[in-house]
């Protein structure tokens, strides 16, 4: 039904790891909607997809845990149309888009001390605290 869905020039995914179905769409469209299938559903197998190295195809999996069916697919749906064709390519893309986001590096979070002046200004602001509650607490001891 669609070609092979190129993510980046290394990893292409082929036609034998995507799977599509069309099934009847919800949402507005009068009586085509009764009668006819443009939502799209794909599956793309990521275990046959060539390219990935292994962290890669870790990082994929970790990144899209909650998209992947039982058998470890990825599963994209498009609606956005009432044309059958333009949903197909519309997940074709947003399966690229999310490969791609998936295959981002995040940054290692590095811990800092904080500044000596906002240090300064926490213990400053808990001082002038307490001393709030501690002229409560002595308004109350009065009454």
């Amino acid at each position: 039904m669609t070609g092979p869905i190129v993510v980046t020039e290394r990893i292409v995914v082929p036609e034998a790891a995507i799977e599509t179905k069309a099934v009847r769409s919800g949402g507005p469209g009068g009586q085509n909607v009764n009668k006819l299938a443009t939502k799209i559903q794909m599956w793309i197998d990521l275990g046959n997809v060539p390219g990935f190295t292994d962290e890669e195809r870790a990082r994929v999996r970790a990144f899209l845990k909650s998209r992947l069916d039982a058998r470890g697919r990825l599963l994209v749906s498009s609606q956005a149309t009432r044309d059958q064709a333009r949903n197909v390519e519309d997940a074709a893309l947003r399966v690229a888009q999310l490969i791609r986001a998936a295959l981002v590096r995040p940054k290692v979070r590095r811990r800092t001390r904080p500044t000596r002046a906002s240090a300064e200004r926490r213990r400053e602001a808990k001082r002038r605290r307490a001393e709030r509650l501690g002229e409560r607490k002595a308004e109350w001891g009065d009454r």
